[in-house]
């Protein structure tokens, strides 16, 4: 299989198209897999209407009822996690570029189990970041600390030769302007391997009712960062979209893969110009469909 002229929606297994793209073809691969929490992950989308008999009470006394709208779910949930993981991560160690960089995010439970099967794949060497991803939401344990973090495990497919290009990345401001000089505070200062960012807000605009969706400022970071304007991206656990809605802000080429239908329809209505296959559409594809050169 030679790579689509569009950006290209797969809904299908990963494993069913991943072996057929053509190897070195991808300057970033993102990946946010099922975190293997053993739950089901869902979210419901809710809207109010005005009704006087409605259940809920607003300002001024003014009664509403709850329409839900959607219903967005998965289970998350691996015998042997790793196993599921191994061939897949295999595969984008083929698809990289060898200028290219994996971001693999996942969070605690799994974080350094991973690393380990990534150091296997890719060589320890070839191991260039671990990033934390820090937020404040969610319920707060009286237990222990309360977990408030992602980890993204950041891989090269060459430890001499690759992309990075840290000026394309958007500034943020110091913690302590005062310490700096005033052109500095003005300019902000690139971010360290420890990103403060809020998740997706529950009436901002890129939300879109699917589970575990994240914000595309830090995916948007990724993509400044290790890829350039015309180069590929690769998500093969795409859930919401946010790599292809990121890299067609930023004029980058995507192809994103799920098998969840919801998940292929949220692409769809957030992606409206993206090309969508079906499993069954791979072996019937029109020679025209691709170009000759994989471009």
């Amino acid at each position: 299989m030679k790579l689509p002229l569009k950006d290209t929606i797969f809904h299908a297994e990963n494993m069913a198209v991943l072996p057929a793209l053509p190897g070195s073809s991808f300057q970033l691969i993102y990946i946010d897999p099922p975190f293997n929490t053993g739950k089901v992950q869902s979210r419901t989308t809710l809207q109010t209407q005005a009704d006087a008999d409605g259940e809920r009470i607003g300002f001024g006394g003014r009664r509403y009822r709850s329409l839900q709208l959607e219903r967005h779910a998965y289970v998350d949930l691996f015998e042997d996690y790793l196993s599921f993981l191994e061939p897949r991560l295999r595969q984008a160690h083929r698809l990289l570029d060898e200028t290219g960089t994996l971001y693999f995010h996942i969070d605690y439970r799994e974080a350094h189990y991973c690393k380990l099967l990534l150091d296997e794949v890719f060589g320890r060497e070839c191991f260039l970041n671990e990033i934390i991803w820090a937020y404040d939401y969610g319920a707060r344990s009286k237990r222990r600390w309360p977990a408030k973090h992602d980890t993204i495990l950041v891989y090269v497919k060459d430890p001499a030769g690759y992309y990075y290009d840290a000026e394309a990345v958007d500034r943020e401001p110091y913690m302590a302007p005062g310490l700096v000089t005033a052109e500095k505070a003005a300019r902000g200062k690139l971010p360290t391997d420890v990103w403060w960012h809020t998740i997706v807000p529950t009436n901002g605009a890129e939300k879109t009712g699917y589970p575990t969706q994240k914000p595309q400022g830090i995916v948007r970071r990724m993509v400044q960062a290790s890829s350039r304007s015309g180069d590929r991206c690769l998500d093969f656990f795409a859930g919401s979209g946010t790599l292809g809605a990121v890299a067609s802000s930023l004029c980058r080429r995507y192809v994103l893969i799920d098998s969840n239908p919801q998940a292929v329809a949220v692409m769809r209505k957030r992606l409206p110009d993206a090309r969508v296959l079906q499993a069954e559409d791979f072996s019937s594809e029109e020679p025209h469909a691709y170009a000759a050169d994989g471009s």
